[in-house]
Parts: C-alpha cells; sequence; structure tokens
C-alpha cells in the first residue's frame, strides 16, 4: 500500500511540475528555430545577390558570416529540442512505469474481487453469508458490504479499461516524441555537415580576398600614377595653349588678356563660351546609354577600408563595345597617350574644358574641329571586363569642375 502511495505521489508532481515546463520550453524552442531559419533563408537570399559578383567582396564575406553565426544558432537551438525532449521522454517514461503499476495493482485487486465473486456466485450463498451473521447489526453491515463490494468491482473494471487507454496513449505519445527526437538529431547532423562547408567556404573567400585587396592596391596604385600622368599632361596643355592664346590676342591688339579672359578674347570664342554654360545641367551623355560608377570629388574607396580617392571627374559605365562621344561643339586641343589609362581626348569650348579618357581607339587628332553627341573613340573596359567605362572631367580654363551638374539629368 505504502508502495503504491509512493508511486502516487511521484506521479502527481511529475504531472503538475515538468510537463508544463517541458512544453512551454519546447514551444519556445520551435518559436526560436523558426525564427532564425527564416533569418538564415533571407540572409540566403542576400549571399545569391552579393555573390553574382565574380569577384569575393568584404559584403559577400560579412553576408556568410552571419549565415554562419545563425547556422550554430540553429544547431544550439536543435539540440534544446533534443534536451527538451529527452526529459519529456523519461517523464513519459516514468508515466508509463506508473501506470503499469497501477494497472497491475488494479487488475490484482480486480482479480480478488472476482475470486470473491465465484465464491458468492448464487443467491443462496448470499444470503448464507448475510444468514451466517451474529445479530442484526452485522447482518445489515454484510448486506451493505455485498452492495459496496458489486459497486466497487464495476467500478474496478472501468478504471482498468481507462487506465489501459491511458497507458496505450502514453507508450504511443512516446512512439511519436522518440522519432521526433530521432528527426531532430537528423537535422542537426545536416546543420553540422552545412556549417563545416559554409566554414570551407568562409576560409576559401578570405584567403580571394587577401589575393583580391593585394589586387586592388596595386591597380589603386596604378591608377593614381596615371590620373596623376592626365592631369600634369592636361595642365601642361593649357598652360600651352594659355601661352599661345595671349601671344595671339597680343598680336591683334588686344589689351588686358589675363588667365581668366585669354580663351574668350574672341566673339567667337566668347559665344561659344557662353552657349557651354548656358547649357549646364542639359549637356548630353558622353555615351548613348550608360551610369555614373564614381562621382566627382575625395570618398571612401568602395572595397578598401580606411582609403580615400580623389577622382577629378565622374566614371560611367556602359555597355561593352560602346563608344565615346562629345557633349558639346569644340576643338580637339590634343590627343594623348596615358599607361594605364588608355587614351584621352581633351577638346576646347571656349574658356571650358571636356576630357574624355579611357579610350582605346579614337577617330580625332589635335585641330579637328567636332560637333555634339559626335563619335570620338572607343571605350576601354572596367575592372572586371564586363562593361565599357569612360571617363569624364570638365575644367574651366585650371579649375576642375563636376561634371555631374553639367550633364543632363536621367
Amino acid at each position: 500500500m505504502k508502495g503504491c502511495i509512493k508511486h502516487w505521489l511521484v506521479y502527481i508532481l511529475l504531472f503538475l511540475a515538468l510537463p508544463g515546463f517541458s512544453q512551454q520550453s519546447k514551444k519556445d524552442l520551435e518559436k526560436r528555430k523558426e525564427k532564425i531559419q527564416r533569418e538564415i533563408d533571407f540572409t540566403n537570399k542576400q549571399l545569391q545577390i552579393v555573390t553574382k559578383n565574380k569577384s569575393a567582396t568584404k559584403e559577400q564575406l560579412e553576408t556568410l558570416q552571419k549565415k554562419i553565426k545563425l547556422r550554430e544558432q540553429l544547431i544550439g537551438t536543435i539540440n534544446g529540442e533534443i534536451q527538451a525532449l529527452g526529459g519529456q521522454i523519461a517523464h513519459t517514461t516514468n508515466e508509463i512505469t506508473t501506470l503499469e503499476d497501477k494497472m497491475q495493482h488494479l487488475k490484482e485487486s480486480y482479480a480478488g474481487m472476482i475470486r470473491f465473486a465465484n465464491k458468492n456466485r448464487n443467491v443462496y450463498q448470499r444470503l448464507m453469508f448475510v444468514f451466517a451473521a451474529a445479530d442484526f447489526n452485522q447482518a445489515y453491515k454484510r448486506i451493505t458490504y455485498l452492495k459496496e463490494y458489486s459497486r466497487n468491482r464495476i467500478l474496478q473494471a472501468q478504471q482498468i479499461a481507462s487506465t489501459q487507454s491511458e497507458l496505450t496513449d502514453k507508450k504511443q505519445e512516446l512512439v511519436s516524441r522518440k522519432n521526433e527526437k530521432t528527426n531532430l538529431k537528423v537535422s542537426e547532423q545536416n546543420n553540422k555537415i552545412t556549417l563545416e562547408k559554409e566554414k570551407t567556404q568562409q576560409d576559401q573567400l578570405m584567403k580571394s580576398l587577401t589575393v583580391r585587396e593585394q589586387k586592388l592596391r596595386k591597380d589603386l596604385a596604378e591608377k593614381q600614377a596615371a590620373k596623376q600622368k592626365l592631369d600634369r599632361a592636361i595642365e601642361s596643355l593649357i598652360r600651352k595653349e594659355i601661352e599661345a592664346e595671349r601671344k595671339k590676342a597680343v598680336a591683334a591688339g588686344k589689351k588686358n588678356v589675363t588667365t581668366a579672359n585669354v580663351f574668350t578674347s574672341t566673339p567667337e570664342a566668347l559665344k561659344l563660351s557662353s552657349s557651354f554654360s548656358n547649357n549646364k545641367g542639359h549637356l548630353p551623355w558622353p555615351v548613348e546609354q550608360g551610369a555614373i560608377s564614381s562621382t566627382f570629388g575625395e570618398h571612401p574607396h568602395k572595397e578598401l577600408k580606411g582609403i580615400m580617392i580623389k577622382n577629378n571627374g565622374i566614371d560611367i559605365q556602359s555597355n561593352k563595345g560602346s563608344s565615346a562621344r562629345t557633349i558639346f561643339d569644340g576643338t580637339v586641343s590634343g590627343v594623348i597617350t596615358i599607361p594605364g589609362s588608355n587614351k584621352a581626348v581633351i577638346i576646347r569650348h571656349g574658356e571650358y574644358l571636356t576630357v574624355y579618357s579611357n579610350l582605346t581607339e579614337v577617330n580625332v587628332k589635335t585641330g579637328d574641329k567636332v560637333t555634339t553627341r559626335q563619335i570620338i573613340g572607343s571605350i576601354g573596359e572596367d575592372d572586371d571586363k564586363e562593361r565599357a567605362e569612360v571617363h569624364l572631367e570638365i575644367w574651366k580654363t585650371t579649375t576642375k569642375l563636376d561634371p555631374q551638374v553639367w550633364i543632363a539629368r536621367k
């Protein structure tokens, strides 16, 4: 009897404490797992977008690192689910043991009732049991006992059936939870395999980035050197043109000729300069189709942290095989070749200059008159060899201007 009471106390305590906690914990873990999985799916989409670029980037690495971190969280959450299920399985096993003990006790008790019932299976025997009482009081108690015994036997049979049903349900629940635990372990193992692949990918990407960064630094140094050469060539050309125009003006009897007005000393030059200025914000693009890839002025390098680059103009990407065209009428002041920047064409429009560089082939020569949208050469490819990219600069005498505010908005 004491053993039975002990089993029931254990059963009640487990019922009150563990199931509610485990169920709540399991729900929280499932929600967390679903949330992490959604974040992994979203990160996968981001990774697919940034990896469209054939070369490795820091954005790819950061996205992959985020994905690895989420994958580790997911594995941790699955582990938590497995542990929670382990607790539930242990609890269900205890419940089954308790129910089996209860069932054994009920069956033994019921067997005793059956044996007693068999001994008193007819009316005569039951009457003899009553009449054998020592007095009326005892006879009444025996009658009551027989009625209560009969009722208890029926209740005992019902309790056996109910306990058996509960026991069957618990065994099915145990099988279900064990299957769920097995599936979670498979999921955990698959995620660990995926995690190892992602970590390998991360290592490869980091190596690739190191190589790419070295190449970017080398390319940047070459471009800066090419830009400096282009600047010196333009400044040298401007000085020569200023000196040549001053001599012409003096020879023509002009007075008060300065650097600021030397290129507007004739009516034709003044008109051309004024017309160029009046078209600010409406000048055509130097390519038929394109998009600005790098703006005017100083700004951080796209990939190299802590590196600032200065752009004297704008860079415009277009389709491979595209041609460069003039943005206004003018005269070719010079065609120069700059190592690392292919060729450049410089066109004068009164006191303004436009510079078109990174041209592989040039169709004009110094002194040629050109018109708006006239093709002057073929554009070289960008760093990724996927598109063409032309560099455009606008100068007013010796001052560099932002071409983006001069060309038409798209």
